[in-house]
C-alpha cells in the first residue's frame, strides 16, 4: 500500500522578504509529491489573496490559510514591539490547533518565529525544520551571541559596548555591533525587545530536526564550514510565472518594455517593500538616473518617500522628462525582471532575496543599504568578497548626490572585472541548483526527511 503523501505546514515571518523565499520553497516541495498548508497571519493572507486576485492566478497545490496575528483592526503593525507581544501571545495556541486540524507531519518554519511554534510542534510529534531567509553568515553569527556578550561587544541586553567590527572568520562579512539583526528602528525599547526574540528563538533552533537556508555553499563557503550544520538549499526560486506570495499587485507591462531594449541596456531599481526615501533623497536618486542617459525601470511604491512625499507637480515633470528612456512601476515581478536579458545591473537595498536573485542571474549591483539587520552583511559579501558590485556613498548629511548615483552607475556597469566576477557567481549558483550540485544534492536529503 502506499504511503500518505507528508503533510508540511510552512509559517513564515508576515513580511514580504521571508514570505517569498519560503513560498518558493512550497512550489518545490509540491513538484515533489509533498503536501503543503501554507499559513500567514490574517493581514498578510488578505494581501497575498488580493495580488492573486488581481493577476487572476492561483497557487497550485499549496494550501493558502491564515491565522490572526493577535491586534485589532486599528492596530499599528509598523509597531514592532506591540506586533511581537500579540504574536506571542496568540501564536503557539494557533500553531497547535492548525496542526491538529491539518493532520500535519512537519513544520517548516521561519527561524525568526522559532520560539514561538517549534516547542509546540514537538510536543504534538510532529517534527521541525528551521528556515533562515537570510545568509548563513548570519545565521551562525546569532549562534555566537553569548561569545560576544562574554568577550564584551555587548551587554546582557543587546546594547553595543565596543562600537567596532567583529570578524569571525576570513572571507566572511565582518559583522558590526551597532549593526546586528536585532538593530531596529524604534528606539533602545524597541531593540531589546528585538534582542530577546533573537536570543529565544536561536536556543530554540536545537528544537529542529534540520536547519535549512536559502544560500549556497560556493556563495559563502567559509561560512559553511564554521557552521556545517547549516544546510544550504538555494538559491531558491519558483518556475516563471508561479506565484510567490506578493503583496503588492504586479505592474506586468514593463516585461513588455525590457523586451524593446538590447540586452545588458536597462538600470533596474528596487528597494524592496520596506525602505522609505525622505522627498530629497527621492529627487536625488531620480535626477542621478536621468543624469545617466541611460534605459531605468524603477519601482516606486506607493508608500516608497516619507512625511508630505514628492510634489505631484516635481513627478509629473520628471515622468516627462524621463519618457521613452525610464519606467517607472509601483511594483513588478523581480525574478523576471532580474532574468531578464536586457538587464545591465540592480540598484538595491541589499535583502537577501534580492542579493540572491540578483547573484542567479549574474547581475552586477549598486548597494544602497538603508536598513541595518543583514543589509550590511549583504552589502559587505557583494562588494569585498564576491566583488561583483559598488556602493553608494551618502555625502556629510547623509545624502546620496545626484551626481554620485551617476557616477557609481557608471563604474559599476563599465567594470568587465564586476561583470566577469558576477557571471562567475551566477554559473556557480547554476551549478550547486544542476543534478549533483550541493544545494540540489542538499534538497535531496531534505526531501528524504520529510518522507521518513
Amino acid at each position: 500500500m502506499a504511503t500518505a503523501a507528508p503533510h508540511v505546514m510552512v509559517l513564515p515571518l508576515a513580511a514580504q522578504g521571508h514570505v517569498t523565499p519560503l513560498m518558493e520553497l512550497s512550489h518545490r516541495l509540491v513538484e515533489h509529491g509533498v503536501e503543503v498548508t501554507f499559513v500567514c497571519t490574517e493581514p498578510t493572507h488578505a494581501l497575498v489573496l488580493g495580488a492573486l486576485r488581481l493577476r487572476q492566478a492561483t497557487v497550485d497545490g499549496i494550501h493558502l490559510v491564515s491565522m490572526p496575528d493577535g491586534l485589532a483592526d486599528g492596530d499599528d503593525r509598523r509597531d514592532l514591539g506591540k506586533v511581537l507581544d500579540a504574536l506571542a501571545r496568540c501564536m503557539p495556541g494557533y500553531v497547535e490547533e492548525l496542526i491538529k486540524e491539518k493532520k500535519v507531519t512537519w513544520l517548516v518554519a521561519d527561524a525568526n518565529l522559532g520560539s514561538l511554534c517549534f516547542e509546540v510542534a514537538k510536543k504534538l510529534g510532529v517534527r521541525v525544520a528551521s528556515f533562515f531567509p537570510a545568509s548563513a553568515a548570519c545565521l551562525g553569527t546569532l549562534s555566537r551571541i553569548p561569545q560576544l556578550i562574554e568577550d564584551g561587544f555587548f551587554d546582557d541586553k543587546g546594547v553595543p559596548k565596543r562600537r567596532e567590527a567583529v570578524e569571525l572568520a576570513p572571507e566572511m562579512p565582518p559583522v558590526y555591533t551597532s549593526h546586528m539583526l536585532w538593530s531596529v528602528d524604534g528606539g533602545p525599547e524597541v531593540q531589546h525587545v528585538a534582542f530577546q526574540l533573537v536570543c529565544r528563538n536561536t536556543e530554540a533552533a536545537c528544537l529542529a530536526d534540520v536547519v535549512v537556508c536559502n544560500s549556497f555553499l560556493e556563495a559563502e563557503a567559509t561560512a559553511f564550514e564554521l557552521f556545517p550544520d547549516i544546510l544550504p538549499i538555494g538559491p531558491l526560486l519558483a518556475d516563471p510565472g508561479k506565484p510567490v506570495g506578493q503583496f503588492l499587485p504586479e505592474d506586468t507591462r514593463c516585461l513588455g518594455w525590457l523586451d524593446a531594449h538590447p540586452d545588458s541596456s536597462v538600470v533596474y531599481v528596487a528597494f524592496g517593500t520596506s525602505t522609505v526615501f525622505e522627498p530629497r533623497q527621492f529627487r536625488e536618486l531620480g535626477e542621478g538616473l536621468e543624469l545617466t542617459g541611460r534605459p531605468f525601470l524603477w519601482v516606486v511604491r506607493p508608500d516608497f518617500t516619507s512625511g508630505a512625499g514628492i510634489s505631484k507637480a516635481w513627478f509629473d515633470e520628471f515622468e516627462g522628462r524621463v519618457a521613452g528612456k525610464g519606467m517607472i512601476v509601483s511594483w513588478c515581478s523581480q525574478q523576471q525582471v532580474l532574468a531578464h536579458r536586457a538587464v545591465a545591473c540592480f540598484v538595491s537595498h541589499c535583502g537577501w532575496n534580492s542579493t540572491m536573485e540578483g547573484v542567479r542571474n549574474g547581475v552586477p549591483f549598486l548597494c544602497w543599504s538603508r536598513l541595518k539587520v543583514d543589509q550590511y552583511t549583504n552589502r559587505s559579501y557583494i562588494c569585498d568578497i564576491w566583488r561583483t558590485g559598488l556602493a553608494v556613498s551618502p555625502g556629510e548629511d547623509g545624502v546620496v548626490t545626484k551626481e554620485e548615483v551617476n557616477t557609481k552607475l557608471e563604474q559599476v556597469m563599465g567594470d568587465h572585472g564586476i561583470a566577469e566576477r558576477a557571471r562567475v557567481l551566477r554559473d556557480a549558483a547554476r551549478r550547486s541548483l544542476g543534478v549533483g550540485g550541493s544545494s540540489y544534492e542538499n534538497f535531496k536529503r531534505f526531501i528524504s526527511l520529510l518522507k521518513e
